[in-house]
């Protein structure tokens, strides 16, 4: 066959046209992507889902396939840690097994629910069979692993000087095997070539458009001629949302399960209590004693959340990689800030002469882990409640909210003890407390009732609503209460104190968890519109006159 690539001056930019009206849903491409790729049981790189809208009698069917997306703006890239996810000079999203340490951070960060982490190899007949043995890939356990487009069929096109949109041997496996001709590979660089041509003479439509992530698989629709049914109309209204059967609908992620979740909680109580303790020592409100041991006990925390994280690891042992793509990634800044934090504070312990300026840098480097832990979340742009503008603010703000409540509650059962010539006021301090929970709570209702709103979907919302009267209640006015009350108090008002501190503590880790467990709904399949499979000139004409 004649090679069309050299047709275009341009590099390529691979991807793929699927008709819907075409797609019969029989799954054939989702088999030859298994077969190909030697995906074990549970792992599914390319899938059809079958999605049926309307009511009885007036139901209408259509499939959709769904996989990698290779986006030109790929959400996954920048927020790896290893730079083992790769985007090349093609648009082919690239995995690179060897340097991924199985964080899961690509997993969340995509729209399209392409990501899958297999810890454990399985067998499709309970035993390993020898031809099980022979395509077994040991090192995508524990990783994350996603659609190529078969980069290496495309890459051997290169080399045979093949085509891989028209020559089967190196076009990717689902668009080969396709039954009904309705999966399309092809460089949208080349005005001549087939996807180029089929998405400038037919309308299309592309998953998730509003994210920005401009996706290269587009899905070629019909206009209804159904009776009734309007061109434009949307079917997915907030009551096929809220349906967690509903295919189009996210499912609840399981990539940071509650070891991931202890990172946040401790290592944000940690970095808010080193933060608050530097702010409390610049003031003049505690020795600097007190505050090398509040710097030791957060240390100590961040150490713990960081080792839970670790414990979550596919691969443990790589987790060094994580410290490569600082340029980029969150989370190696929170590595990075972790390691300047704890240095600092280490070599404050082994000097005979306080240096000033080493707690500070301690305090800085806190306010930059705090930070980073903020924008960790916010840059999983597959998890609508995370990704929203008001969750980094809100993650801020909580651990120092978090910091003041422990600093109180340390000092005030004497767990940490503070130079005679200095006194905790504590109406100072049951100020600085009223503040971080008024700002804390205007931001959570901001963040409840919102624009932010609109963005999550039904089954978020439920789960934040759910959360919010306890939380506000004992992690906000309970604590406001007994600072007022200590603030006025003439007698001794360390019970008052500690007993506030715990409870923001405990609203904290609270509101952490259900939103970083149970709110965590993926993003789903949004489409502007609802194709209708069999009403267009390509397939079977309708029955409607």
């Amino acid at each position: 066959m004649t090679n069309r690539l050299s047709e275009s001056s341009t590099p390529p930019r691979w991807g793929m046209v699927v008709d819907v009206n075409r797609c019969v849903g029989c799954q054939t491409c989702t088999v030859a992507c298994k077969h190909w790729n030697d995906t074990q049981p549970g792992v599914q790189w390319r899938s059809v889902i079958d999605v049926e809208t309307g009511r009885y009698p007036n139901v209408e069917r259509f499939f959709l396939v769904v996989g990698c997306q290779h986006c030109a703006v790929p959400p996954c890239v920048p927020v790896c840690p290893t730079g083992a996810t790769q985007q090349r000079d093609d648009g082919l999203v690239t995995m690179n097994y060897d340097s991924c340490i199985g964080c899961a951070a690509c997993a969340v960060a995509c729209p399209y629910d392409a990501r899958t982490i297999a810890h454990e190899h399985q067998w499709y007949y309970g035993t390993e069979t020898l031809q099980e043995e022979s395509a077994r890939h040991p090192e995508r356990e524990g990783v994350a692993q996603k659609c190529t487009f078969c980069v290496d069929k495309v890459d051997e096109a290169t080399s045979r000087k093949l085509d891989p949109e028209v020559d089967f041997d190196v076009m990717p496996a689902c668009a080969a095997s396709c039954i009904s001709n309705a999966i399309s590979f092809g460089d949208f660089n080349n005005p001549t070539s087939n996807v180029s041509t089929l998405v400038h003479d037919q309308p299309t439509i592309r998953l998730n458009e509003d994210l920005g992530t401009d996706p290269q698989i587009k899905y070629l629709y019909s206009t209804p001629t159904v009776p009734g049914r309007d061109a434009d109309a949307d079917d997915l209204d907030e009551k096929h949302q809220s349906d967690p059967t509903n295919p189009l609908v996210g499912k609840r992620q399981n990539f940071w399960d509650w070891r991931a979740t202890m990172n946040w909680c401790l290592g944000g109580l940690g970095s808010g209590l080193a933060v608050s303790a530097w702010v409390a020592y610049v003031i003049g409100q505690i020795s600097m004693q007190a505050t090398h041991q509040l710097q030791l006990i957060a240390g100590v925390m961040m150490l713990a959340g960081l080792f839970f994280v670790w414990l979550k690891l596919g691969r443990r042992w790589r987790a060094w990689r994580a410290l490569w793509r600082p340029q980029t990634s969150w989370m190696s800044r929170e590595l990075y800030a972790a390691g300047v934090f704890l240095i600092s504070v280490l070599v404050t312990t082994q000097i005979s002469q306080p240096v000033v300026g080493l707690y500070h840098l301690a305090g800085f480097a806190a306010a930059c882990f705090l930070l980073c832990q903020a924008r960790i979340l916010h840059s999983a742009k597959g998890i609508p409640a995370w990704r929203t503008p008001r969750v980094p603010w809100l993650i801020v703000v909580s651990g120092l909210f978090e910091g003041v409540g422990l600093t109180l509650l340390l000092v005030s059962t004497n767990v940490v003890s503070n130079d005679g010539t200095f006194y905790l006021d504590p109406s100072k301090l049951a100020g600085v407390m009223v503040t971080l929970a008024l700002l804390n709570m205007i931001l959570w209702l901001g963040y409840r009732y919102g624009a932010d709103r609109a963005v999550r979907p039904p089954l978020a919302n439920r789960i934040v609503d759910n959360m919010s009267w306890p939380l506000l209640i004992v992690g906000h006015l309970a604590p406001v209460l007994l600072a007022l009350a200590a603030w006025f108090h003439a007698a001794d008002t360390s019970a008052l104190l500690a007993t506030a501190g715990f409870l923001v503590i405990a609203g904290g880790t609270f509101w952490k968890c259900g939103l970083i467990l149970k709110a965590s709904y993926q993003n789903g399949f949004t489409l502007s519109r609802l194709p209708q499979r069999g009403s267009g000139t390509r397939a079977a004409p309708s029955l409607v006159a």
